[in-house]
C-alpha cells in the first residue's frame, strides 16, 4: 500500500508541476515604444480624446497639427463644458502619476470631477499607462 501511495503521490506532483507549466502566464507589461504604440492605439482609436480635445476646421476636419492642443466644444446643456482643455505634454497641473490616476478613476487631483462631455472613464492600469506614454510624447504647442 504505502508503495502505491508513492508512486500516486510522485505522479500527481510531476502532473501538477507540468500543467502548472502549462498554465497561462501573465504577459509582462510593456515598455517604450510598445507602451507608447499601444497608448496611441488607445488614443486614436478607442477613447478618441482628439475628438474633443482637438482643434477643428471650418469645415469640421480635426486640424492634426494641433492634435490634443485644447478646443472649444461649443455649449451644450447647463452643467457641461464648452472648453476641452489641451492634453498634449501631459495635461496641465497633473503629474504623470496623477493623470494615470485620473484616468482610472475620474476624479483629478483636486478631488474634483470633469463636466460632461467629459466620459467617465475607468481605464485599467495598463491602459492608463499607455494613454499617458502617448500623451505625453505629443508636442504642446507654447502659449
Amino acid at each position: 500500500m504505502g508503495s502505491v501511495f508513492m508512486r500516486n503521490w510522485v505522479f500527481g506532483a510531476f502532473a501538477l508541476a507540468t500543467l502548472g507549466g502549462c498554465a497561462p502566464q501573465a504577459a509582462a507589461p510593456l515598455e517604450g515604444e510598445a507602451l507608447v504604440a499601444r497608448g496611441d492605439y488607445l488614443v486614436n482609436g478607442v477613447v478618441l480624446c482628439g475628438d474633443c480635445h482637438t482643434p477643428r476646421g471650418q469645415t469640421g476636419e480635426p486640424l492634426s497639427a494641433q492634435a490634443l492642443q485644447g478646443a472649444d466644444i461649443g455649449g451644450g446643456p447647463p452643467g457641461f463644458a464648452s472648453y476641452a482643455p489641451p492634453l498634449a505634454g501631459i495635461p496641465a497641473n497633473f503629474t504623470e502619476e496623477q493623470f494615470i490616476a485620473f484616468l482610472q478613476t475620474g476624479v483629478r487631483p483636486d478631488s474634483s470631477h470633469p463636466r460632461p462631455p467629459m466620459p467617465p472613464y475607468r481605464l485599467n492600469e495598463e491602459d492608463a499607462r499607455a494613454v499617458a506614454a502617448y500623451i505625453a510624447t505629443v508636442p504642446r504647442e507654447s502659449p
